[in-house]
This record gives structure tokens, C-alpha cells and sequence, in this order.
């Protein structure tokens, strides 16, 4: 089972955006890490106060989003071919231009080919 989170950071930019305090900064890349499971391999259920991901690996930009609905949009990442060859990764994240993580999600270890690519991603639903 996958365990996911929005985070703190998220939260207080939206309430301040919303009051008009600042421009809501937009999601630009997505965190990659093997750090998301305890030692049997169990997803761990990341907290709303964690600004980093257990052990990251890696952060790319995203390759798009699609508006699935007005209150629903999903952001997409391919690791290419040979990018985090024979790793075992077990959480992602969205960051936003500030370079802050926005959700973390957690799952069991995903083995990366390095003949291989893979797409993940992650829905921003209000």
C-alpha cells in the first residue's frame, strides 16, 4: 500500500495565497528517493512536517501536467534510460519553484532498469 501526504509548506503557501499575501509558486519537478520504506520494506507514512524525502536520489523537472477536471491536475516525470540505474525507488515528491516539497508519496521499492524508462505521477486533487 502507498502512503502519501501534502505538506506543511504546501499548506501555509496556499493559505497565504489565498489571502493575497504571495503568488502561489507553481510545481516546476518532481524528487525521487529510496528512503521511503523501513527495513521490511513497508511503506512509511511520510508526515505534513517533512521537507525532505528519507534519502533522495535525484530531482527533475517535470515533464508536464494535464487538467483532468477543474479541480484536478496531474503532473508527469519519465526517468529516462539510464537515469537511476538499479535503484530501488520508494518515494517521489512534487517541489515547486522555491525548491519546497509540495507531497510526498511513499510504495514499495520499484526496481529502475537502466534499459528502461518509467513514468510516474502524482494528482493534485481539491
Amino acid at each position: 500500500m502507498s502512503e502519501a501526504v501534502v505538506t506543511l509548506a504546501a499548506r501555509k503557501k496556499i493559505v497565504r495565497a489565498r489571502a493575497g499575501e504571495i503568488t502561489l509558486p507553481k510545481i516546476v519537478g518532481f524528487a525521487f528517493g529510496d528512503g521511503g520504506v523501513d527495513a521490511s520494506g513497508n511503506p512509511i507514512m511520510p508526515t505534513s512536517e517533512q521537507a525532505v524525502l528519507g534519502h533522495e536520489l535525484l530531482r527533475k523537472g517535470i515533464d508536464g501536467y494535464i487538467m483532468l477536471s477543474d479541480t484536478q491536475c496531474r503532473y508527469e516525470c519519465t526517468l529516462s534510460t539510464g537515469e537511476l540505474a538499479d535503484e530501488d525507488i520508494s518515494e517521489i515528491a512534487v517541489y515547486d519553484e522555491d525548491g519546497d516539497l509540495i507531497a510526498i508519496k511513499t510504495f514499495r521499492p520499484k526496481g529502475k532498469d537502466g534499459d528502461m524508462e518509467m513514468l510516474f505521477q502524482i494528482d493534485d486533487i481539491f
